[in-house]
């Protein structure tokens, strides 16, 4: 793991616990980032009147468009890019940075020289004087925040806390920190896809030589979205997924598929045709042909729908990101044609 710089990493251990803990408590909707359940970093102090104040910032994500059932799940990309591990939002006004950083200082657990540069970089003015209570209201104090999941890179931003004027761009050197295409690629990670269980005729069994038609239920496979927005800044951004093409593998080699790329394209919004009843004899359109019976096992037919990625964003930004895949295996059962002796 790389060295640990930035001011909260000292803190880590205790930090990491805490996600244990919470990730081990009751299961709430998450509606937060980074697995946190609240709108922000979630740093919540109630005041006398029973009013709530969370630290500002951090990302929004809206899931009401995405996919859902049990058996939905991630995209993963068909290429090398993945989505952002971790990323940079506005976390902190002047106050709650001093609230969060002094009774760290206070309690020397950090060393006097690692206190000492804090101290120089967020009050003596090195660059930031007084925690920048003078510009309370014209900005944020943003710091890092980690996918939940901690993917390869997790631990990559490791810039020190720093300030943004209300209305500037984040630091153009620092990567991952959040715009339109940063929340559009973080929206990409939590869009949610059906499972691709292809409904087969015949269902229960196959036959040997006999074509069997593979299809997707319409109602189910249709575009589903992500929303990632960050109130304090006004940006949002949201990434959209659409079903394109299915893509059978037999799980044998003794096989044949229809059409022969084994890769069934959408159309008008359907996958496959349903198997209807005088269709016996034809070729289906997407489908597949086992030449040899499995047996007293099945093969594993893995059925695999291609999503195309598109999003949108505030001030008119938008794009392409990398198509991404979802696939489930299913098992088959092929038998002999029994022959009827007269």
């Amino acid at each position: 793991m790389p060295a640990l710089t930035r001011t909260n990493r000292l803190l880590f251990v205790a930090g990491l616990t805490a996600l244990i803990l919470a990730a081990a408590g009751p299961a709430h909707a998450e509606k937060g980032f980074g697995g946190t359940d609240g709108q922000s970093n979630q740093d919540a102090n109630a005041g006398k009147d029973g009013t709530l104040s969370v630290t500002a910032g951090g990302i929004v994500f809206d899931r009401s468009k995405n996919g859902t059932g049990n058996s939905a799940g991630a995209l993963t990309s068909v290429t090398s890019w993945t989505p952002p591990p971790c990323w940079y939002a506005p976390k902190y006004t002047p106050e709650q940075l001093r609230k969060y950083l002094e009774p760290t200082w206070e309690a020397g657990s950090t060393g006097y020289e690692w206190d000492a540069k804090q101290r120089d970089r967020y009050v003596n003015g090195h660059p930031y004087k007084d925690f920048n209570k003078d510009k309370t209201g014209k900005g944020y104090f943003w710091d890092s925040f980690v996918n939940k999941d901690f993917p390869p890179g997790w631990d990559s931003c490791d810039e020190e806390i720093f300030w943004v004027d209300q209305g500037d761009p984040p630091p153009a050197n620092i990567e991952n920190a959040v715009t339109p295409k940063v929340l559009a690629e973080l929206a990409y990670a939590e869009i949610r896809v059906p499972s691709t269980k292809v409904t087969l005729a015949p269902a229960e069994a196959t036959k040997v030589n006999l074509p069997t038609w593979s299809w997707l239920d319409a109602a189910e496979f249709k575009p589903v979205s992500v929303t990632a927005s960050v109130p304090v800044l006004g940006i949002q951004a949201t990434a959209t997924a659409e079903p394109v093409s299915l893509r059978i593998e037999p799980g044998t080699k003794d096989a044949v598929t229809y059409p022969a790329s084994g890769v069934c394209d959408i159309n008008n919004g359907r996958i496959g045709e349903p198997y209807a009843k005088g269709k016996a004899n034809q070729t289906p359109p997407c489908g597949v042909k086992y030449l040899r019976s499995s047996g007293e096992g099945t093969y594993p037919l893995q059925a695999t729908i291609t999503w195309k990625i598109e999003w949108t964003g505030s001030g008119g930004a938008g794009g392409d990101l990398p198509d991404g895949t979802f696939g489930a295996t299913q098992d088959v059962v092929v038998q002999e044609i029994q022959a009827v002796n007269r």
